[in-house]
């Protein structure tokens, strides 16, 4: 299967409801996302060398969770996430550099003095708000998400245990959530999510 040339950022702002992006590590796990209702897919580091299957498998755009891997082992990849953390303007730039031109970035973001940093040195489309730890993830990246400018895109990295945390993220804002391939029936039902 053909991919088309759909950029991250559209496929997860378009339409209604919040959209879900769905870890993958295999061209079957990624069909089933797709046909389950999920609008992209994740791949994390390490897992680099599945890129082309997986492009191969779906047109879903892939968001790969990038950690320090040369651009052209990227390829596949429609966007990346960069941990942002207490990075320097210079690092982001760097950063930038070495990927901006081939990919979206999308920084991922775990305290609120990161965001501010993040804002301010480098101004990004993408964030993904993702909590420290699993205690109290949901109401951590609620408090992260008033931060976030209008306009920019908020993706939620936490545990996800049920439909409910899905419509609670939807109902303030967050435009994404990134959820396990073994979850994705479970949240959308029959259909794409609409909820």
């Amino acid at each position: 299967m053909v991919t088309g040339g759909r950029r991250f950022s559209q496929a997860i702002s378009e339409g209604d409801g919040i959209s879900l992006i769905v870890t993958v590590r295999a061209p079957d796990e990624a069909r089933r996302a797709e046909d389950d209702g999920a609008e992209a897919l994740l791949v994390r580091s390490g897992a680099e060398r599945q890129l082309h299957a997986l492009r191969a498998a779906t047109t879903l755009p892939i968001l790969f969770h990038w950690n320090g891997e040369r651009a052209d082992l990227l390829d596949g990849a429609d966007a990346c996430v960069v941990e942002a953390g207490d990075r320097d303007r210079e690092w982001l730039q760097e950063v930038h550099d070495a990927l901006g031109d081939r990919f979206e970035l999308a920084l991922r973001i775990h305290h609120e003095d990161h965001l501010e940093a993040a804002l301010e040195n480098f101004d990004p489309e993408l964030f993904v708000l993702a909590a420290p730890d699993e205690d109290d993830a949901l109401e951590h990246v609620l408090e992260l998400l008033p931060d976030v400018p209008a306009g920019k895109l908020a993706i939620a990295e936490l545990p996800i245990t049920g439909p409910e945390e899905v419509a609670e993220l939807e109902r303030a804002g967050v435009d994404a959530v990134i959820v396990g391939a073994t979850n994705v029936s479970e949240l959308v039902g029959d259909a794409p999510p609409t909820l």
